[in-house]
């Protein structure tokens, strides 16, 4: 009985060992990759991935902060999180709020923050599940540790969808308005931000009414949060 009682112990151990080991292997593996993405521009993302695993042509141009209009990146602000600069990933507000809403709403509507759709974008599949949430989570708080602000929010403006395999600002600015996204104007701004919801249903070149009356509603949002002096004064 003793050298049976051991070696079970001896069992469960190795057990234990294995699962400590791997845990830590995810972790340091995870930790480096977003570490290194922190300065090393991403050549694609699980979302473009996909695309192009489906047969579909996929538009990306990675272009630095400096040589996107600040007008675009107030414009997916005021659209899409405005709390940006204040939360660390999550809005509990908005989560809060979208609860209530969805109690009444026959199309639930998400809380995401610009930090979580990034992490969507480039580490994860489409679909729901509590193992791709959970790995959301830890990959939001671990890209709020190690980012700052600005990189998360030049990384969103280049890897977000805004057209149907158009991914990024400047593809999209390209494409849709025939110049460079340094060049984007507040109205072609808030139109790009206002198909964000859903790129694939929604066009920036051949804006539907809904589209309209967004485009000027994100306009408005923006000159409430203080124009392009907002971005200035929550740089860091």
């Amino acid at each position: 009985m003793p050298g049976a009682f051991q070696t079970t112990r001896r069992s469960r151990w190795s057990v234990f060992s294995l699962l400590w080991k791997t845990a830590a292997s995810i972790v340091i593996v995870t930790v480096a990759i977003v570490l290194l993405l922190r300065w090393v521009h991403p050549p694609t993302s699980a979302f473009m991935l996909q695309q192009r695993l489906s047969g579909a042509v996929v538009d990306y141009r990675w272009t630095p902060m400096d040589r996107i209009s600040p007008h675009a990146a107030l414009a997916v602000i005021a659209s899409e999180d405005q709390n940006f600069f204040d939360h660390w990933g999550f809005d509990l507000k908005a989560i809060a709020d979208a609860i209530q809403d969805n109690r009444t709403r026959r199309r639930p509507r998400g809380a995401s923050t610009i930090s979580q759709q990034v992490v969507k974008n480039l580490f994860l599949w489409s679909g729901r599940s509590y193992l791709r949430k959970g790995i959301e989570v830890y990959f939001t708080l671990l890209m709020e540790l190690l980012w700052p602000k600005s990189r998360i929010l030049e990384v969103y403006l280049n890897i977000a969808e805004m057209g149907n395999g158009v991914f990024g600002v400047e593809a999209a600015a390209q494409r849709f308005f025939h110049k460079p996204a340094d060049r984007l104007n507040r109205r072609e701004a808030a139109t790009l931000a206002a198909v964000l919801p859903s790129p694939r249903r929604m066009a920036a070149e051949r804006p539907s009414d809904y589209v309209i009356r967004r485009t000027w509603q994100i306009i408005e949002q923006m000159h409430a949060l203080g124009g392009t002096g907002y971005l200035k004064q929550n740089s860091r």
